[in-house]
């Protein structure tokens, strides 16, 4: 079982498990990011709990602290920490984190695209521009903007695994395609 594959498959059983129980799904993304945060941002404390040579109880116990310094965190949240820590998967938490959100933002509708400019755009043409992918998708858009003076002019956006291209460079290409094939 590759990591990406098990990650999707505790985020996909977290997730059930959180809608089961009636919890917060939004509360257990949040708990479950925040964890994998604490584990990124310190690199002796992931090295360790990355370290083979280190027994699962005691890593058990280490994540059992860092819960109870945590605070109140959602309980499937929590038996899942301490199902990968005896497991010896705690590497996996952040890919675990990434497809929860990946799943929760597939379950509200949210799509992500992103929008590549020649010059910024104001924050009015980017709600705009949010709304009309609304519009097209059918699902709520979460739109990030780029700024890539190389298109000289126009717009590339990319909509999950679709990518539209109406930048000037991409039109000059075609236009050179054209009257190459032409000849």
């Amino acid at each position: 079982m590759t990591s990406h594959g098990a990650a999707v498959r505790y985020a996909r059983a977290l997730f059930d498990v959180t809608q089961a129980e009636g919890q917060d799904l939004v509360q257990t993304e949040r708990d479950l990011s925040a964890f994998a945060h604490v584990i990124t941002g310190n690199e002796s404390l992931q090295r360790a709990l990355i370290n083979p040579a280190i027994p699962a109880s005691r890593k058990r116990a280490v994540v059992q602290e860092l819960i109870s310094r945590a605070g109140a965190l959602q309980a499937a949240v929590v038996k899942l920490l301490l199902l990968l820590a005896e497991r010896d998967r705690l590497a996996i938490v952040p890919d675990v984190a990434q497809a929860f959100v990946n799943r929760l933002m597939d379950y509200q509708k949210v799509v992500r695209a992103e929008i590549v400019t020649a010059v910024a755009l104001s924050p009015e043409r980017v709600a705009a521009l949010a709304d009309e992918l609304t519009r097209a998708t059918g699902r709520n858009v979460q739109v990030a903007t780029r700024v890539d003076e190389s298109i000289i002019g126009g717009a590339v956006a990319k909509i999950g695994s679709t990518v539209y291209d109406g930048s000037i460079t991409r039109q000059l290409e075609r236009m050179k395609e054209t009257l190459v094939s032409a000849d």
